[in-house]
C-alpha cells in the first residue's frame, strides 16, 4: 500500500496524519505516523469467522521505550474498533497473534500508542470470500 492511499483522511503533512476518522478518541487528535507497527493478514481467508493476526511493534519494551496500548480497528465490520490490547514493559515483546471476525474484504488497520505519547499504524488488506458479522435477517 502506498502512502498516499492511507485509510485515513489525507494528511497534512507528508509524514504525519491529523485527523483520523476511526480512533480520534484514542489519539485525541495527536499526529499518527506510518512505521514501527506491522499487521500481518493472510492474502486470502476463504471465511471471516476466524482470521489469524499478527501485530508487531518494533519498540524495545524498556521502561522508558515501550508499547501502552495497540487498538485494531476494521474498514467494514459493524463495530470498526476489533480489540483493543494495553502492554507495558513487563510484557517483553511487544506482538499480538490473534484470531477475528471480518465482514468481508477489506482493510484491517493497528495504531499503536507508545509511552513517549507517539502514535504509530500500519495497515493491511484481504480478501475475504464468505463474509462473517452480517445480519441475515
Amino acid at each position: 500500500m502506498s502512502p498516499e492511499a492511507s485509510p485515513f483522511p489525507a494528511p497534512r503533512s507528508p509524514r504525519s496524519i491529523r485527523s483520523i476518522r476511526w480512533c480520534g478518541v484514542v489519539t485525541n487528535g495527536a499526529p499518527v505516523k506510518r512505521g514501527k507497527v506491522t499487521v500481518e493478514l493472510p492474502q486470502l481467508a476463504d471465511n471471516g469467522n476466524s482470521v489469524p493476526i499478527r501485530i508487531t511493534v518494533d519498540s524495545p519494551m524498556t521502561e522508558a521505550d515501550h508499547v501502552k496500548s495497540l487498538h485494531l480497528y476494521s474498514e467494514k465490520n459493524p463495530v470498526r474498533n476489533m480489540a483493543n490490547f494495553y502492554l507495558g514493559p513487563r510484557a517483553g515483546k511487544a506482538e499480538i497473534n490473534s484470531r477475528v471476525r471480518l465482514a468481508g474484504s477489506q482493510k484491517v488497520t493497528a495504531v499503536a500508542k507508545l509511552a513517549d505519547g507517539s502514535f504509530w499504524y500500519d495497515t493491511a488488506s484481504i480478501v475475504v470470500t464468505l463474509s462473517a458479522c452480517l445480519d441475515e435477517s
